[in-house]
């Protein structure tokens, strides 16, 4: 058995699969991305929208090579013991091509489906920790206060074992990724100065830990750069609330990002409004060559994967345009 986490690839780039895209191009889309070259396809978790595991099979299925990534699911939504079967019966059979993301999942979310712990860091402690041990085929361990899965073992466990990232914002959270997983997923936006000071939560520096640092961000590329810069606007409406106080912080513009917030008049005017140059940072937008820049940034900044979120109305065509940063990569 091969555990894959002593050699993250470096200079990813990924592409997501959009959350509401119809279903009857999901897995187009997927085979779309893997024939233009993408590097890997992240689905996604979000209440109200598709199942992780439930696309990450079909997606594995109708492709050939691609990694699949699942970001993420939360850890107060399955026992830990039937989602490490799960995961492991995806991994053995299509081998080295998953990457599991397992996270706190939204507050609002987890309590309307009445699955927030007392305890976040503690849940997705033990949680982490138990999920590792059983996809390698090791017992579960003790009993703590959220997991138990002690005795139990999975037989059927894959020859390569997938890395298991935590999808977390907070610096506690991120410094128990440091601890007890492989590595870390940032959600969008996604600027260096996150993925940085992402690093330094985790007392970590660029490059040289193993960890997988995943980086989700809006993208939008054109020939006509202020053309991205509008389409991609709509992909940053939220960045201005509260919950994402963690991704601005390490701004430059923190300050004067939230004074913006506070005079508009709701999340789409913010979004509408903001300076282009915080379009930019906050963002993979503009030329293809613009993008490649704002990617290799975050590359060097420490982020392992960069995985970009197609923004627009046609995601297959959008998904066209993503691929141009492809074209001249080292």
């Amino acid at each position: 058995m091969t555990v894959q986490d002593d050699a993250p690839a470096r200079g990813r780039i990924g592409v997501m699969l959009p959350r509401d895209l119809p279903v009857q191009d999901v897995l187009p889309f997927a085979r779309r991305a893997e024939e233009l070259g993408f590097d890997q396809l992240w689905v996604v978790e979000d209440l109200g929208f598709r199942g992780g595991l439930a696309q990450a099979g079909p997606v594995l299925a109708s492709t050939e090579s691609i990694t699949v990534g699942i970001g993420i699911m939360p850890a107060g939504a399955r026992n830990v013991c039937f989602a490490a079967m799960e995961l492991a019966t995806l991994a053995q059979l299509y081998p080295g091509r998953l990457i599991a993301g397992i996270g706190h999942g939204m507050p609002a979310w987890m309590r309307q489906a009445g699955a927030w712990p007392a305890s976040p860091l503690t849940l997705i402690r033990e949680y982490t920790d138990a999920l590792r041990r059983l996809v390698r085929g090791e017992p579960g361990p003790p009993g703590g206060r959220y997991v138990n899965g002690e005795g139990v073992v999975i037989t059927e466990v894959p020859d390569v074992v997938p890395p298991v990232i935590l999808g977390v914002r907070g610096p506690k959270s991120q410094a128990v990724a440091r601890d007890v997983a492989d590595g870390l997923l940032l959600a969008e936006p996604a600027a260096p100065a996150y993925i940085a000071a992402s690093l330094r939560h985790m007392d970590t520096a660029p490059h040289t830990s193993g960890l997988e640092i995943v980086a989700y961000d809006a993208a939008a590329v054109d020939d006509d750069a202020d053309t991205a810069l509008a389409r991609v606007r709509a992909g940053l409406t939220a960045v201005g609330e509260p919950a994402w106080a963690a991704h601005i912080d390490p701004l430059p513009f923190a300050a004067a990002l939230r004074e913006h917030r506070a005079a508009c008049s709701g999340p789409q005017e913010f979004a509408e409004t903001m300076p282009p140059a915080w379009v930019r940072e906050l963002s993979i937008a503009g030329t293809p060559g613009q993008a490649r820049e704002a990617i290799s940034a975050r590359h060097a900044a420490g982020a392992t994967s960069v995985v970009l979120t197609p923004v627009g109305p046609d995601a297959p065509a959008a998904l066209n345009s993503l691929a141009r940063v492809l074209d001249t990569r080292t």
